[in-house]
């Protein structure tokens, strides 16, 4: 397990964007940064998820916490431009971006995959995250510590047979991690990173390999570290890197 402790406040006053924070990883990213001071931004498709999360922040004394209902697979673009319009009314600047969420897709050979289903996992993994990325850029670099986190995969730093579009995109996202550290390098106070998870107690990994027993990998809450690392301050300078939780 990637090995730091945060100190309490760590991340107080940080206003932090988790996308697909309804359940999770998401979810216990945003809890975590909450209990560390940040104002967390709940942003994911299912409302009832992320409420309970809000409830269960608001519940435990920690910042107060705002729910957006977002769909990644079906938003246009003018709905990008609302969602960084009201942030920057609300909150004024974003200090951090975590980008949770994504889809598995049919694991099959490429051979066998439709069109139909590569595209809506690229769109949902690449195009979205793009979009939130780009059109959320400006509110970061009006902060004075601002970190942006990808979420990858192993599947996306070596190829794997089955691993279809999900796979291609994990690619993708190393590619735009590392694109957008090389451009805010050194001109603005944005930093840009990836975590690969590994095996995590989660749904999607439970879909991955439903032969597996969950008990045997770690909850989401155990791989906080990282995540907690490369959202504060003690990681300031730490830009285009691939990071493993475990």
């Amino acid at each position: 397990m990637f090995d730091y402790s945060a100190r309490p406040e760590l991340l107080k006053d940080r206003v932090i964007l988790v996308t697909g924070a309804g359940r999770g990883i998401g979810a216990a990213a945003a809890k975590t940064y909450a209990a560390h001071g940040a104002t967390v931004l709940l942003l994911g498709k299912t409302e009832a998820n992320l409420t309970q999360v809000y409830d269960e922040i608001e519940a435990a004394g920690y910042p107060q916490p705002a729910v957006i209902p977002f769909n990644l697979e079906t938003a246009l673009p003018h709905q990008y431009d609302e969602l960084a319009a009201m942030i920057e009314t609300e909150f004024g600047h974003l200090d951090g971006l975590l980008h949770n969420a994504s889809i598995i897709g049919p694991r099959t050979p490429l051979e066998q995959l439709s069109g139909e289903n590569f595209m809506r996992v690229m769109h949902v993994n690449v195009n979205a995250m793009f979009m939130l990325t780009s059109t959320l850029l400006p509110l970061l670099k009006l902060s004075q510590d601002a970190s942006v986190i990808f979420t990858s995969s192993s599947v996306g730093r070596k190829g794997r047979a089955y691993w279809g579009a999900y796979g291609v995109s994990k690619f993708a996202t190393e590619g735009l991690m590392q694109t957008l550290a090389d451009e805010v390098d050194s001109v603005a106070p944005v930093r840009s990173n990836s975590i690969n998870p590994g095996a995590t107690r989660t749904s999607m990994r439970a879909q991955a390999y439903p032969g597996e027993n969950p008990a045997n990998n770690p909850t989401p809450e155990a791989i906080m570290p990282v995540y907690l690392y490369l959202m504060g301050p003690d990681s300031t300078g730490i830009n285009g890197q691939a990071f493993n939780a475990q």
